[in-house]
């Protein structure tokens, strides 16, 4: 009986390791998912390999080039203190997709150990754990965004903070919904019999079972933080001078829309609708693999 658990483990182990080929097929079998990939990839080249190749300051003023529009000299012109835009793009890239990503694994590392806990418990812990997340979610986001960036001064730390701070209430209930789930199947049962403890039991049992479904989940909220980070910046909230992001340029530009100065206006703007589109897509490939799997 007390090797019993090492039995169990090793069949779930190796199933894990069967599925993992089939999975990977899965999801690149979607031309769209492909699309989605090679669209973040480019982003991702474009803002943290790009100023190594352009090699050009995205914070020092061109005084004598003013409201340029693009030129040899600056292929998407300047801003209206002299700043290169396409240089501003490059390290706005790196700054969004920074607190994007951040946030969201900081969120999903956060309310999965969250849900897995509460679900895992149940009883009066789980009830409280569980009245907690309600509250906070009745508070609309963006209040709660608002309040935390002015109480706090804005920095690329405090901008991960901000932003997972209201992201992982969904994914708690999220992971506790599927921990519930899981936790009174017969092999969860089995292992509660010959003495594992509930640490073993999320981290060896629970986790791997609904993997799938938080990594989904992170995709969108990469995608959500992303745009989140871009509305505050447009609201001024966002990361302070001279860090330039997406947001703050977009808010920028808004100031010029009847001058026709476009080239202040679509680039940052395509460029978070570029990580909106890609990053949804992916998640989309993510999630059709895994149900096509649970099928």
């Amino acid at each position: 009986m007390i090797q019993q658990p090492q039995t169990m483990d090793e069949p779930l182990i190796q199933t894990l390791k069967d599925e993992r080929p089939k999975f990977i097929q899965r999801f690149w079998r979607s031309r769209m998912t492909v699309l989605g990939v090679v669209m973040l990839l480019l982003l991702v080249l474009f803002s943290f390999v790009g100023p190594m190749i352009y090699r050009r300051s995205a914070i020092t003023s061109h005084l004598l080039a003013t409201d340029a529009p693009p030129s040899s000299s600056f292929p998407l012109g300047t801003d209206s203190v002299g700043h290169n835009v396409l240089a501003q793009l490059m390290m706005g890239g790196q700054s969004s997709l920074e607190v994007g990503f951040a946030a969201a694994v900081v969120a999903m590392v956060f309310g999965t150990l969250y849900g897995m806990i509460s679900g895992m418990i149940g009883g009066i812990v789980d009830t409280i754990m569980m009245r907690i997340v309600d509250i906070l979610l009745s508070i609309p986001a963006i209040f709660i965004l608002l309040f935390l960036n002015v109480v706090f001064q804005p920095s690329v730390l405090i901008m991960i903070f901000v932003l997972a701070s209201t992201s992982w209430l969904g994914v708690s209930r999220l992971v506790r919904a599927e921990g519930l789930s899981i936790k009174n199947q017969l092999y969860i049962e089995a292992a509660r019999a010959v003495g594992t403890g509930n640490w073993r039991i999320m981290s060896r049992y629970l986790f791997p079972n609904f993997l799938g479904t938080v990594l989904v989940a992170a995709t969108f909220q990469v995608a959500d933080a992303i745009l989140a980070m871009a509305a505050l910046s447009f609201l001024g909230l966002g990361l302070p001078p001279p860090t330039p992001n997406w947001g703050g340029m977009l808010s920028d530009g808004m100031n010029y829309m009847f001058q026709n100065s476009w080239w202040l206006i679509y680039p940052p703007g395509l460029c978070i609708l570029i990580a909106q589109v890609s990053i949804n897509l992916i998640g989309d490939g993510l999630r059709s693999a895994i149900e096509t799997r649970e099928r």
